[in-house]
């Protein structure tokens, strides 16, 4: 990427709420710097710091057939104790959760004031400035190390300008007033009892959770877990540089650590590895040119974090990669969403060069295979199934309570889905024979077991959920869910190309599946016409912030939806969905929504959504938001503390990429999602399915001027330009470019 486009972003302090922060991370630890007034925060965050208590493992009972009883029967106190977590020793209903580290406060000595904090996005730099007015008296420069995970420092224009104090989450979770503590998002008690059945199901008092007080000195910590190795964090001042470290071990190996030199960098390496690491990052990232600032931002801060959160030496991304609240447990664990939240959080990769960083998630989850066997062979009754439940720990472990989302089994196919592209764009076939093919056939042979045959020989999917539609009440559920549909369907045909790629026998169930089940639910509407439903007998009947009905578009691409097959239920299955209203939306579903319109070429809503996505679900800090930060777009604004989900800001960078080129079976589209008033717009070395690598230049109207695609392998592929009505075939060696220019 030109990193002459990459814009330095500044936040002018106050920066009042935790996530209200500038994000440092290096996928392992992150760093939060807010405040106001004199006090700068440093929040410090780890996303592999787990507490793995709690949970539930998949017990004999949890089959697929007494699930089915338990829903015939309207039994919901049977289906409730079939996905009860395991009991804890102690009683208490627990789940896994990552784990918050502590706080770094700076408090100014003078009578200066916090005045603004300056990211350079090309180095990872942050710079907070402060002073009087408009005068700049002094900066702090902060830096968090790429290669040294556990490092970070401080250097300071004025080092006595500052005092320090280093609290752990324990003590900040207990705060009783004490006016250097800031930040607290708790919502006032009324609005809590209003909204009670949104509220998160913990406390604030890490005490109450089983946790000790901690070691602490003035310079140091070491918090002791009840399961887990103790973390510690440590500073040391040099001169006008404040280092920091954060360590795991048991509590008396930390105690001995901390006693010793910390380490032997200077600001300089600190210095030198950031610069080389985001150099060698930003290389291999596309340039996009837009002309549209506030999607510009979107893209280019987007993809600052998706390096920051999902480098290939970290840990993978969970719901807030590793920037999570110091003073309470994080929302919903920020644990392993797979019914949309992990993939979202690493759609960018591949588009945006970097296929590397998607391989820690599929290696974790591939290590998880013996488990995910497990509850196959117990639920479906087989010995070659793999079987994820949606919401797991780092260990696979899942977080129970929530029976729909334990059966939701297209959170696999959906993984499988991008690791199956993950080898279309790199060409590594050894990956796709030893594993991915692997993991394809136990996904599908799970889907087999939950497949019925009609009477006419067609098959049907007889109990299927759509992500969160009714939540887990005994109606959430249906025959022919389409978002099972689709998945299935995106599966078969991925197992079916992959064989054929491999030289391996295509299974006759993966052939009877695009041939007998249908590729959605189609539902009557009051006129009489059909519509895509959530399942058999379903339209929506809501707004709902999971468009998982509309899957078969997008991420899943089973149907063309301009096709003269689906145009028109299309339309009428959008338009009910415009109708609906996004009421009861939350901020990731909104660059899912921009991918939908972009899918259907409809570039002016495309851009809208970004839009509206950026002023309503990030706050002034650019933290992106799971609840609206404004009111009067959705319900789900200010009903409880502010809520940061990373998740959203890669479905946005994804949704900027899919308006610039997206691919579908084999065709590559061009600028589908560019609005017809942009005058002019742009990428370079945009990595494609087959080993391409696009390169386009669009001016009004969507009108492609230059393309250029090169070849890094033998490729055989179609591409539509926007201002075109057919596919262009094209086939091209390695080495081969292709070029148009008009």
């Amino acid at each position: 990427m030109n990193t002459k486009l990459l814009q330095t972003i500044t936040h002018t302090f106050p920066l009042p709420r935790i996530q209200t922060g500038t994000p440092l991370g290096n996928s392992y630890l992150g760093l939060l710097v807010w405040g106001q007034d004199k006090i700068l925060n440093l929040t410090i965050g780890c996303d592999a710091l787990w507490d793995h208590r709690g949970g539930m493992s998949w017990r004999p009972e949890i089959t697929l057939e007494n699930l089915a009883a338990a829903l015939q029967a309207q039994d919901m106190p049977r289906i409730r104790a079939l996905f009860a977590r395991d009991a804890s020793a102690d009683g208490n209903d627990r789940k896994p959760s990552l784990f918050p580290v502590g706080r770094l406060i700076l408090r100014l000595r003078t009578d200066d004031r916090l005045l603004a904090c300056e990211h350079d996005l090309a180095s990872g730099l942050l710079t907070v400035t402060y002073g009087q007015g408009d005068r700049v008296t002094g900066h702090v420069e902060i830096r968090l190390a790429m290669t040294r995970h556990e490092l970070f420092a401080c250097r300071f224009s004025r080092p006595g300008d500052f005092a320090r104090r280093l609290i752990p989450s324990y003590e900040l979770s207990r705060n009783s007033g004490d006016p250097e503590i800031l930040g607290s998002s708790k919502v006032d008690p009324t609005t809590a009892r209003r909204h009670a059945e949104h509220q998160f199901d913990y406390d604030f008092d890490l005490a109450k959770l089983g946790i000790v007080a901690p070691e602490a000195g003035a310079d140091y910590f070491i918090q002791p877990l009840p399961a887990d190795p103790a973390y510690g964090v440590r500073l040391c001042q040099d001169g006008d540089c404040l280092f920091g470290q954060f360590a795991r071990g048991e509590a008396s190996q930390l105690s001995q650590e901390f006693r010793e030199p910390l380490h032997d960098w200077t600001w300089e390496d600190f210095t030198n590895d950031d610069t080389a690491w985001w150099q060698d990052y930003w290389r291999a990232v596309p340039t996009v040119t837009l002309p549209n600032p506030e999607l510009q931002e979107i893209y280019c801060l987007g993809l600052y974090k998706f390096g920051a959160m999902t480098a290939p030496s970290g840990v993978p991304a969970g719901l807030q990669g590793p920037w999570l609240e110091d003073n309470q447990m994080p929302p919903w664990s920020a644990d392993y969403h797979f019914n949309i939240n992990v993939e979202m959080c690493y759609w960018p990769a591949l588009r945006a060069g970097h296929p590397e960083n998607l391989r820690h998630l599929f290696d974790m989850v591939w290590s998880w295979r013996d488990k995910l066997r497990a509850n196959a062979k117990t639920f479906v009754g087989i010995e070659d199934g793999y079987l994820l439940p949606h919401a797991v720990d780092d260990r696979g472990t899942f977080m129970g309570g929530f029976w729909t989302g334990c059966i939701d089994h297209c959170c696999a196919t959906w993984l499988a889905q991008m690791m199956k592209e993950y080898c279309d764009y790199t060409g590594d076939t050894d990956y796709l024979r030893e594993v991915v093919f692997e993991l394809m056939k136990g996904v599908m042979n799970v889907h087999l077991k939950m497949l019925s045959r009609e009477a006419d020989g067609s098959l049907c999917h007889p109990i299927g959920v759509s992500p969160e539609y009714r939540g887990s009440s005994l109606d959430a559920w249906g025959k022919n869910a389409s978002f099972q549909l689709a998945g299935i369907h995106r599966l078969a045909t991925d197992l079916i190309d992959t064989a054929r790629t491999l030289n391996e026998p295509v299974a006759q169930e993966w052939l009877d599946i695009q041939e007998k089940l249908p590729q959605a639910a189609l539902v009557k509407n009051e006129q009489g016409q059909e519509e895509i439903g959530l399942w058999d007998g379903l339209l929506l009947e809501e707004s709902h912030r999971h468009h998982s009905h509309l899957a078969a578009i997008v991420p899943f691409g089973t149907i063309d939806p301009l096709s003269p097959a689906w145009d028109d239920i299309v339309d009428r299955t959008l338009e009910r969905w415009v109708v609906k209203g996004m009421g009861l939306w939350t901020g990731w579903c909104v660059p899912w929504a921009s991918m939908i319109n972009t899918r259907v070429h409809n570039g002016r809503m495309a851009e809208t959504m970004l839009e509206l996505w950026k002023r309503c679900f990030t706050n002034i800090g650019g933290g992106s938001l799971h609840d609206a930060d404004c009111k009067g777009f959705t319900y789900f604004s200010h009903i409880r503390q502010e809520v940061m989900q990373i998740d959203g800001s890669q479905g946005a960078v994804a949704a900027v990429q899919d308006m610039l080129l997206y691919a579908r079976e084999g065709v590559i589209y061009l600028g589908a999602g560019i609005p017809e008033n942009w005058e002019h717009a742009s990428f370079t070395d945009m990595p494609a399915p087959g080993g391409l690598r696009v390169t386009a230049e669009f001016a009004r109207d969507k009108r492609v001027t230059v393309l250029t695609i090169t070849a890094t392998r033998d490729a055989v592929f179609a591409i539509r330009l926007p201002d075109e009505e057919t596919d262009r075939q094209i086939s091209l060696k390695a080495g081969d470019i292709w070029t148009l220019k008009r």
